[in-house]
C-alpha cells in the first residue's frame, strides 16, 4: 500500500492554488482590457460640437512641410468648425519631429491660413510630443489669451484618452471628433484601437503617481 507524501500534497495544493491565481489574475486583466477597448470604440460616436472659445487640434504627422492625411484631417475639421462660427479661435498644437523642420502645429497654421483662416485667429505652440504635451501646452496658450472653453479635435478613436487628460487638467472642453478621418476601414481601426487601449490602461495607472511639470 502506497502512503500519500504529506510534504508532496502539500507542494501540489499550492501549485494548484498558484495556478488558480495567476489564471483569475489573466482572466480580470482580459475583461478589464475589453471592457476598456469597448469604451474607447463607443466614446468615439460621441460629439458635442457645442459653441466654444477655440479648438485644440491635436497633433499628428507632418510629411515634407504638409499635414500627413491624419493630421489634414484634423485641421479640415477645425477649419469648419470655424467656418460654422462654433468657435473663434484655432489652437494648433504639436513639436517638431525632427530639428531643423517646421513644428507640426507650424504646418496647420499655415495650411489653415492658406483655406481662409485669418492669421490673427490662430494660436499654435511647439514643444509638444505627445497627446498629454498637446493639451497641457494648449490650456497654457488659451489662459493667456483669456479662452475659457474649447472643443478637442483628433481621430475617433483618440477622443476618450484625449478626454480623460482634458478633465485631469480640469479644461473646459468637449469632444469634437472628426468626420473624415484618415482611419476609416476595419483594418486600419483595430490597431489603433489596440495602441489605443494600451496607452488609455497606462494613463490610467501611471497618473496618479506622477507630478510632471512640461
Amino acid at each position: 500500500m502506497i502512503r500519500d507524501n504529506p510534504a508532496r500534497k502539500i507542494r501540489d495544493n499550492r501549485k494548484r492554488f498558484f495556478i488558480r491565481v495567476v489564471l483569475t489574475l489573466i482572466g480580470i486583466v482580459l475583461i478589464y482590457t475589453l471592457y476598456v477597448g469597448y469604451t474607447i470604440w463607443n466614446y468615439a460616436q460621441r460629439t458635442v460640437s457645442l459653441p466654444s472659445d477655440a479648438a485644440i487640434v491635436l497633433g499628428a504627422a507632418v510629411w515634407d512641410e504638409s499635414p500627413s492625411p491624419v493630421f489634414q484631417g484634423r485641421i479640415d475639421h477645425a477649419i469648419w468648425l470655424y467656418d460654422q462660427e462654433l468657435v473663434s479661435k484655432l489652437i494648433f498644437t504639436g513639436g517638431r519631429g525632427v530639428e531643423g523642420e517646421p513644428a507640426e502645429s507650424e504646418v496647420a497654421r499655415q495650411y489653415a491660413i492658406a483655406h481662409g483662416v485669418p492669421e490673427g485667429d490662430i494660436l499654435i505652440e511647439t514643444k509638444s510630443t505627445i497627446t498629454e504635451q498637446n493639451l497641457y501646452y494648449a490650456k497654457e496658450i488659451g489662459e493667456k489669451a483669456g479662452l475659457s472653453s474649447y472643443l478637442i479635435v483628433s481621430d475617433p478613436l483618440h477622443m476618450k484618452r484625449a478626454m480623460m487628460m482634458a478633465e485631469d487638467m480640469k479644461l473646459y472642453a468637449n469632444p469634437s471628433p472628426v468626420t473624415e478621418s484618415a482611419y476609416r476601414s476595419l483594418r486600419s481601426k483595430i490597431p489603433f484601437l489596440f495602441r489605443e487601449v494600451f496607452y488609455y490602461i497606462g494613463y490610467q495607472f501611471i497618473s496618479p503617481f506622477r507630478n510632471d511639470v512640461y
